[in-house]
């Protein structure tokens, strides 16, 4: 590879010179969501469309869309809202054409992690998904012969030659050495890179040489605004489930959790507890959790979080930048195993004084006197001056000169004076792999003071997800560092006997990925006192009809059961790991719907799992939405908002939301839609109030019959849901 990047203005040119160098042959390698560099991809991709020469098959995850609706209904409202939010964002030639099965014959997509539910009714895509955790995606795009990778990269804002890879070294910081090993060695490959100016630029792991990259297009008049997802809205179901998960949070210790309203929810009550703890004790209290649920009093706490928590998460999610404003995510971490183990025993803390020093000594991690390595190692965690010069075996500082003996009382005097640093340094409150988010989070990354950034690490995945040694980091650090670790993930389903389903359906079909949860999962069980935690609604609407995501058995999953740990519902907490199999059906019973615990029960005893004299005690069948309503009531019509962050929808959006999505709810078959537009077409005209509203959607005054019909129905939908609200 050259020792600089050859830097380009112009796409064709770029193209021109990746076909020169590998050939007509190109497996393409881009990151998981963001990353992307979408200029380049799409110059790629279209020249394969015009060159049915030209084979391209593009290895990726996470391939981000811009959303467009399927009803009529949907299209009114996200049009407006689009256009508004994605202004300027750049579209995924390739991703809109693989989404409408539309692909040129020359041109495969795999990918190992699917936009949720987006594919699933398409089969091309469905059979070149690729099944595997994160940590071995290098490994498999290796395997798969990649000779091209791509990635968006930030360019440091005064220096040409220090690039960073910002949100996307999960993969790429373990992928390029060996690409350029073979590179070296002769092999065709290319790593091309993309600047853009809105990336935000983050150094530590991410901070890289710009000569990492044979080419590099950069043209800042093509830097763009950088794909947003916006904010789910929490309901009251997701708020329940992330206070349950609040409880279980151990003060100085481990936290990663991920991205949508589940997650949202989590960080929210986090931010409750830390913040406004009367408030979330009175909620704990009312809904007698610790009597409930007593895993919470041995693994969990009440109280705010004074030493703060760490976070180790393969996703920075906007959720963490909140735990940082609320003074949360403060507890540091270090590169050094037994620095790290002496903070965690109470031996050393942040604070420097003499008294660090012999702490040091003591452990044998420094001598006396000290040495020049010795200088050098204690100026790089800051417990002495960056300053202090060490020339011909004495120390000095400004006009001072020291001794390096610490068994000397002038020389402990001479440092305690003009020595000793005042904090330590060089730690870190998060390590995360990749982030992808709302477009102010993007502006809160770009607003990071220099100070704060250099306390966020985005590095590998290989580092981030699992235990083995990796170059950053040993086993034995990672486990000094992840202390009470809490694993925090989404699930669709779970079974009676503990398994968990996150990623596809049992005929086959992805809808997701498996990402790196079982990764986490695996970890919470290897390290001490850590545990996985599994949220999931303990119901969902399909074909119309509300159905249990608890259930007795399924032919596919994602975590088996032999991992089985905690799985949480708006209805509580089960406590799997360890126990028998009779303990961990009721546990799971317990928390299912009160409208779906007797069949459950029934197949069960029938398993011959569960006793048949056992019946459902009373308090389990209080199980029932109007009982969550009423538990998220307790704490005040305002303590668990939809969008406690902000979010990208006006006043007005958000109404149509809620009754866009009821009338979804209601209309999942041909029997229910009929029923749903016979009772909309007998209801009044529109009322004053609901103008605005019908004006937003284009459909104040309706022209066509399908107009016409939209508009009734919306009408139908806003009121309903205002009665249900009442």
């Amino acid at each position: 590879m050259s020792e600089r990047p050859e830097r380009l203005l112009d796409t064709e040119a770029c193209v021109d010179a990746v076909i020169a160098r590998v050939g007509r042959q190109i497996t393409l390698g881009l990151p998981l969501g963001l990353g992307k560099p979408v200029h380049l991809v799409n110059a790629l991709y279209q020249r394969a469309c015009r060159d049915p020469s030209l084979e391209l098959h593009i290895v990726t995850a996470l391939s981000t869309l811009v959303p467009a609706g399927g009803v009529s209904l949907e299209k009114r409202f996200l049009g407006p809202f689009t256009e508004r939010v994605y202004d300027g964002v750049p579209e995924l030639a390739y991703a809109r054409d693989a989404r409408g099965k539309q692909l040129p014959r020359n041109v495969r997509v795999s990918e190992f992690f699917f936009q949720a539910g987006s594919q699933l009714n398409n089969p091309d895509q469905q059979q070149h998904y690729i099944c595997t955790n994160y940590t071995h995606a290098v490994r498999d795009l290796l395997a798969m012969g990649v000779n091209v990778v791509g990635q968006m990269v930030a360019p440091h804002p005064d220096d040409d030659d220090v690039l960073s890879l910002s949100c996307n070294p999960d993969l790429s910081l373990d992928l390029a050495p060996v690409l350029r090993e073979r590179a070296d060695a002769g092999a065709p490959v290319m790593l091309v890179g993309e600047t853009n100016r809105n990336l935000p630029y983050l150094g530590n792991d991410a901070r890289v040489a710009s000569d990492l990259f044979d080419l590099l297009y950069d043209r800042p008049s093509d830097d763009y605004p950088l794909f947003p997802v916006p904010e789910q809205p929490i309901s009251a179901a997701d708020h329940l489930i992330g206070f349950y998960a609040s409880a279980l949070i151990q003060d100085g210790g481990t936290l990663q959790v991920g991205i949508g309203s589940l997650g949202s929810a989590l960080v929210y009550s986090t931010v409750l507890r830390h913040t406004q703890n009367a408030a979330w004790r009175a909620v704990f209290n009312k809904l007698d959790v610790a009597g409930r649920f007593p895993v919470v009093t041995e693994w969990g706490g009440t109280e705010p979080f004074r030493e703060g928590l760490y976070g180790c998460s393969e996703m920075l999610v906007d959720g963490f930048l909140e735990l940082i404003d609320a003074g949360i995510l403060t507890r540091e971490v270090y590169p050094h195993t037994r620095l790290q183990t002496l903070l965690n025993e109470g031996r050393l803390d942040r604070t420097v004084s003499l008294a660090t020093l012999d702490t040091l000594r003591e452990a044998e991690l420094i001598h006396s006197p000290l040495r020049a390595r010795d200088v050098q190692w204690l100026q790089q965690y800051g417990v002495l001056r960056d300053d202090l010069v060490f020339r011909g075996g004495r120390l000095s500082v400004g006009d001072h000169t020291l001794s390096p003996d610490l068994d000397d009382d002038t020389a402990r005097a001479r440092f305690e004076q003009v020595a000793l640093g005042t904090r330590l340094k060089g730690g870190t409150v998060l390590h995360g792999g990749f982030y992808i988010g709302p477009k102010r989070f993007y502006e809160r990354l770009r607003s990071l003071s220099d100070e704060q950034a250099r306390r966020l690490c985005m590095t590998s995945i290989g580092f981030i997800n699992h235990l083995y040694d990796h170059r950053f980091g040993n086993q034995a650090l990672k486990t000094a560092q992840r202390r009470e670790g809490r694993f925090v993930n989404s699930a669709m389903m779970a079974t009676l006997d503990g398994a968990v389903v996150s990623d596809g359906l049992e005929d086959g079909r992805v809808v997701s990925g498996v990402g790196g949860q079982y990764n986490f999962v695996a970890m919470a069980q290897e390290l001490p006192r850590a545990r996985s935690i599994l949220a999931l609604r303990s119901t969902r609407v399909s074909g119309g009809d509300t159905v249990s995501n608890i259930v007795f058995s399924y032919g596919h999953c994602t975590i088996p059961r032999h991992l089985r740990d905690i799985v949480i519902t708006e209805y509580g907490i089960a406590d799997l790991r360890g126990r028998p199999d009779s303990e961990v059906y009721l546990e799971m019973i317990r928390i299912a719907d009160a409208r779906f615990q007797p069949e459950l029960l029934r197949q069960a005893q029938k398993a011959g799992k569960v006793p048949r004299s056992f019946r459902l005690p009373e308090a389990w069948q209080r199980n029932t939405p109007e009982r969550v309503r009423e538990a998220v009531a307790i704490a005040g019509a305002d303590r668990f908002p939809a969008f406690p962050f902000g979010c990208a929808f006006t006043d007005e959006e958000r109404q149509l939301m809620t009754a866009l999505s009821h009338l979804k709810s209601v209309t999942g078959t041909r029997r229910q839609r009929m029923k749903t537009l016979w009772r909309a077409l007998r209801e009044a005209p529109f009322e004053d109030g609901e103008r605005p509203l019908l004006e937003r959607m284009g459909l104040h005054e309706p022209e066509r019959f399908r107009d016409r019909i939209d508009q009734r129905l919306l009408v139908h939908a806003l009121r309903r849901v205002t009665s249900n609200q009442a």
